[in-house]
């Protein structure tokens, strides 16, 4: 079966069985057919992959039933193998097996080989934090890295939102980013309304190479890593993972993340 099946997130998936099952979408389909099925969730590359995949089965006689038939057994199968591990920080329990989350964070960043997605709170000690991801990003041409990050106002402070997003990516870019290859940066400007914050960017998680997804409550910091008491899941999906990075990217679209300037 083409990846493009394979890799649809679980609730777009069941749209389109839906859709097969009950005949309201033939095969063989149009683009159009599948954007409409999807409710405009896909990327526009993504509904022409799908509608091109399910357009080969039809060509190999696969008709509609049979396809929704065959998209529910990957479904099970996915359900059965796929197991989270759980992610603890601080004391250890004996006889409970959990990863390391400072293990955990690590291991995503130092094994990248595509893209690595970054959100998070609360980072300190950046060039420590960032350094394993930084490694990773001089040493693989080509890896792709974006992180959320908050710019949070202090109270009583009235600085100007520009200004305070300047001094940040001067720390930023100066002291905090350990690497010469340099990733995408976003923040979430609600964050910075002078009347209090609207909203900040308060997700912590990683996806790593478009298979890897880990949400945690722990931040970048040492702290969260090694002492506070923190708990995650880290999951080998690729629909979840697809789900995660398209959510961040919307926002990204519509300017809810707006990008870092340089220094």
């Amino acid at each position: 079966m083409d990846d493009a099946l394979l890799s649809l997130p679980a609730h777009e998936r069941h749209r389109l069985v839906s859709a097969l099952a009950t005949g309201s979408l033939g095969l063989p389909c149009t683009e159009a057919a599948v954007k409409s099925t999807l409710a405009g969730q896909s990327s526009p590359a993504w509904v022409t992959s799908v509608a091109a995949a399910l357009n080969d089965l039809a060509a190999q006689g696969v008709n509609a039933r049979g396809c929704a038939v065959m998209l529910r057994a990957v479904a099970e199968v996915e359900a059965r193998h796929r197991k989270p591990d759980l992610v603890w920080s601080g004391p250890e329990v004996p006889g409970l097996h959990a990863r390391d989350t400072r293990r955990v964070y690590e291991e995503l960043f130092r094994g990248a080989e595509r893209s690595v997605w970054v959100s998070t709170y609360a980072y300190f000690e950046g060039a420590q934090a960032f350094q394993a991801l930084a490694k990773r990003m001089d040493a693989v041409a080509g890896l792709q890295a974006t992180l959320c990050l908050n710019i949070q106002r202090k109270r009583s402070d009235t600085t100007a939102a520009d200004e305070l997003v300047r001094r940040f990516a001067d720390k930023f870019w100066g002291k905090d980013w350990p690497g010469k290859a340099r990733p995408r940066v976003f923040y979430d400007p609600r964050a910075l309304e002078l009347d209090g914050p609207g909203g900040v960017l308060h997700a912590k998680a990683v996806v790593a190479d478009g298979e890897s997804v880990f949400v945690t409550s722990a931040n970048l910091t040492e702290a969260a890593w090694d002492r506070n008491i923190e708990i995650g899941l880290l999951i080998r999906d690729r629909s979840l993972a697809e789900t995660l990075v398209c959510h961040f990217q919307g926002l990204i679209d519509q300017r809810l993340l707006c990008l870092l300037p340089a220094s």
